[in-house]
């Protein structure tokens, strides 16, 4: 009986010992970055595309679209509101990054929004939408072969429960910053949001905005749905 129960045990601590190494194998083709530290963000990524500096693919869970993903955010799931999805018609998700700043921990988060709209609607919720946030009717504008890209940003802060809105850079360092992206195609649009809970220094501005634009430029629907 003895050898039995040794036989058992050498046969239990061999699988795990199996085991571990096997997971310790996977887990190491993944880039050792925050975004494949989490399971459930490693789902939309393309380990073997890095694209740029600091990005890697992601893949709607839709199959509507691509877009570049920064390699130090996570996508939060664990609240029903944190990921949603219906069929190919809709998607939204929030990611989140928390950096030391000058030694406090200042809360980045990235939302995301992918549904269809009608495009003879467009500048009606091209409007509607920044003047919601903005109060501007007008936001920035460019264009490439595949999208039209509306963005803006601003500083927004409150005082009591009013919302304040400085859009003017000189005066104040934007922590907003918000998108609509439209392809020309279709009537697939992408609405992206970035927020921290804190203010850059006056010279990670143009660093911001670089890194925002180039998620937006690198938004790509696909044309065969």
């Amino acid at each position: 009986m003895k050898k039995c129960t040794k036989a058992i045990i050498a046969v239990i601590v061999g699988a795990a010992i199996l085991i571990g190494a096997i997971w310790l194998i996977n887990e190491s083709r993944y880039p050792n970055v925050p975004a494949f530290d989490d399971h459930f963000t490693r789902k939309f990524l393309n380990k073997d595309k890095k694209i740029g500096d600091g990005f890697y693919e992601f893949k709607s869970k839709t199959g509507q679209y691509t877009m570049w993903f920064p390699e130090e955010y996570q996508v939060l799931h664990e609240n029903r509101e944190d990921y949603a999805v219906n069929n190919d018609s809709y998607e939204s998700w929030w990611a989140v990054y928390n950096e030391e700043v000058e030694g406090k921990t200042q809360e980045n988060y990235i939302k995301t929004e992918f549904l269809t709209s009608n495009p003879a609607d467009e500048s009606i919720h091209v409007e509607a939408l920044f003047k919601r946030r903005f109060g501007l009717s007008i936001p920035n504008k460019i264009e490439n072969s595949q999208t039209r890209i509306y963005y803006q940003s601003a500083y927004i802060y409150f005082k009591g429960t009013e919302k304040r809105v400085i859009v003017d850079k000189k005066k104040h360092i934007p922590n907003t910053y918000l998108a609509y992206v439209a392809d020309k195609h279709s009537n697939k649009i992408v609405q992206i949001s970035f927020d921290s809970s804190d203010k850059y220094k006056s010279g990670d501005e143009d660093k911001r905005q670089e890194w925002f634009l180039k998620m937006l430029k690198n938004i790509h629907f696909d044309e065969g749905k």
